[in-house]
């Protein structure tokens, strides 16, 4: 294990490989499951925010879904809150596809069509990393999912460690000097 600040990586954050092959999967990470993505309690009034805006992103069962159960549900088995599940279509009631049947986030594609300002939940920027929340540190693991069995055969061929394919999301969450710090790690480990 890595150990940066009060965050405490796993060695396979650094060690495996990952990049997402969404031809094979489809996406099928933001419907498999039985809770939502993750949201920090710093992200609800984001998409409190967000949401209108983002709603013409959304499929008819997805905004049935936030309307009856709230734009995030807090799940008591895992102590979180995350994003509410549609019943009927499955997967995460922000999410809807594109032409060829991939998943695509809602929030995302407003994002990147410049209508909000806000990426999507930082959980969703930083999969394959999971973060568990502890009193005096955060520990920083890679999620192991058999529906990501391409996307692990695709960064084993493209020689590209998890940490290096979420770099955006851990700058994002954590800051330059954290990535910095993990990526000069690896280097002088080599």
């Amino acid at each position: 294990m890595i150990v940066i600040d009060d965050k405490i990586v796993s060695d396979d954050v650094v060690e495996q490989k990952f990049v997402c092959d969404l031809n094979a999967c489809k996406g099928e990470c933001c419907i498999a499951g039985d809770f939502g993505a993750p949201l920090d309690e710093s992200e609800l009034p984001f998409l409190d925010e967000v949401y209108e805006k983002v709603k013409p992103y959304l499929t008819p069962e997805g905004i049935k879904t936030i309307e009856e159960q709230g734009k995030y549900v807090h799940v008591k088995e895992n102590k979180e809150w995350c994003t509410p599940l549609m019943k009927d279509q499955g997967g995460c009631a922000w999410l809807n596809y594109d032409e060829n049947g991939v998943v695509i986030c809602g929030i995302e594609k407003a994002y990147n069509d410049g209508v909000i300002n806000w990426k999507k939940p930082v959980s969703c920027h930083l999969y394959p990393i999971r973060i568990t929340k502890h009193k005096h540190y955060d520990a920083v693991n890679y999620e192991r999912w058999d529906i990501c069995k391409a996307a692990c055969k695709n960064g084993k061929a493209l020689q590209v460690p998890v940490y290096q394919f979420v770099k955006a999301g851990l700058i994002r969450k954590y800051g330059e000097d954290f990535w910095n710090a993990l990526d000069a790690y690896v280097k002088q480990k080599k």
